[in-house]
């Protein structure tokens, strides 16, 4: 189901508000005018999208750019290949936690208990692994496992009993940190083996060079496959599809960018395994919500939930779906933010933690109201995030300060998706 929401035919005979209904888009899809019109179609389109409120990635991109240019003017160190990798595996943990936020998300609601479960994930594997000797296979599972459960409970007390998803991850954040401190012992801190399996998460790099550029051509040539077949399917279904010379030219420019990574990661150590794994998980989860019965479900149920409930979606087994995803996604962000310091700590998990990776979500582009986002917002928003910290510490500011900008962009983010809400409303989109 297409986050795009539109009017339907049924619902145009039923005008609740006239002064909408006058000032309401004819949306054509983009696909159509492109063909019809060339370049033009393009320019009409993107006048569309303006006046609709509906920028999508875009103010996003043009902010990071904006904030690399920025620092890479205070500090040449700012991009530097050691620097650029740094950052890149820094966030992954961040942006792990953020993909399962995102799903939260998109079904309108919050999940507090986040950055608690990602520290009880990276203290079980301490414990199991260190302290008893488990197989680091087995006790990574049970981590992860561990995640999985406390999400399912909190959506279970969602969804069957009725309890806001609000107050009840906010009992789970002081519920599962007490546990954390719990199991981790008076002593507070469990060191990791620095050649075991979680350590490497984080610290293992692909050094030939043929890994990072092999990577790029795996990425460029699976887009540009996709966008073909898929287009091939709508044509045969007699659908509005994209022209080919659209699809070479956003294959190109995808290459461009792959390959400038690549190059970057090869002057340093080379490819980052965490990186490899994130973007894994990122292509995986987005197929899931964008290609799959359960995924178009999530997105119906963030649209409204009495009209999905009347369409036979079982609201309650995909609520408690969702938060047992974000569960997950929080334990295995915790391994990796475990595997960064090699060690797990009373500290993981709390302090700003929470607050960035809901932020990482929010700034990425997923809409706090429910309905709209991608799991690629999660990489947007964390690299948002992790460069203006990389880049005040640089400069030496001090945390207050890197707060203050964090909760700043956090909120002028929130306000444009107001805005925007307000304006696709206005649109007759929303």
């Amino acid at each position: 189901m297409s986050t795009d929401k539109t009017t339907t035919p049924a619902e145009d005979h039923v005008v609740e508000n006239p002064e909408a209904a006058k000032a309401a888009v004819t949306v054509v899809d983009p696909r159509l005018l492109v063909r019809e019109q060339g370049l033009k179609g393009y320019v009409t389109e993107f006048k569309r999208k303006m006046k609709a409120g509906d920028l999508g990635s875009i103010p996003v991109v043009i902010g990071l750019l904006i904030i690399w240019a920025i620092f890479t003017s205070l500090n040449s160190n700012f991009l530097t290949a050691g620097n650029f990798s740094d950052m890149s595996i820094a966030m992954v943990g961040t942006g792990m936690i953020a993909v399962g936020i995102v799903f939260v998300l998109l079904l309108g609601e919050i999940d507090l208990s986040v950055g608690s479960v990602s520290g009880v994930a990276g203290a079980t594997f301490a414990v199991l692994s260190v302290t008893h000797g488990m197989n680091e296979v087995l006790a990574l599972v049970l981590a992860v496992l561990t995640g999985t459960v406390a999400g399912a409970i909190h959506g279970f007390i969602f969804a069957r009993i009725g309890v806001p998803a609000f107050a009840v991850t906010l009992a789970g954040l002081l519920f599962w940190q007490g546990f954390m401190l719990q199991i981790l012992g008076s002593n507070g801190t469990i060191n990791l083996d620095s050649e075991g399996l979680v350590v490497k998460l984080t610290s293992y790099y692909f050094s030939d060079v043929a890994a990072a550029y092999g990577l790029a051509v795996v990425a460029t040539a699976g887009y540009f496959l996709t966008a073909y077949f898929d287009n091939r399917r709508r044509e045969a279904a007699g659908v509005p599809s994209r022209p080919l010379n659209e699809i070479i030219v956003r294959t190109v420019l995808l290459a461009i960018l792959a390959f400038a990574v690549a190059i970057v990661f090869n002057q340093y150590k080379g490819l980052p395994l965490a990186v490899v794994i994130f973007l894994a998980v990122l292509v995986i989860t987005d197929f899931v919500l964008r290609r799959t019965a359960y995924g178009r479900k999530v997105y119906a149920l963030g649209g409204s939930v009495e009209a999905s409930r009347r369409a036979g979606i079982n609201v309650e087994l995909i609520r408690i779906s969702v938060f047992a995803i974000a569960g997950t996604f929080a334990a295995i962000g915790g391994l990796f933010v475990a595997s960064k310091i090699a060690s797990a700590n009373q500290g993981a998990g709390t302090g700003e933690f929470l607050m960035n990776v809901i932020a990482a979500a929010v700034i990425g582009g997923t809409s706090l109201f429910g309905g709209r986002g991608r799991t690629w917002d999660a990489l947007l928003g964390v690299m948002v995030i992790i460069s203006i910290t990389y880049g005040l510490a640089l400069e030496g500011i001090a945390s207050p300060v890197q707060y203050m900008i964090t909760g700043g962009v956090l909120l002028a983010t929130v306000v444009i998706d107001a805005v925007t809400r307000k304006t696709q409303k206005t649109a007759g989109r929303a």
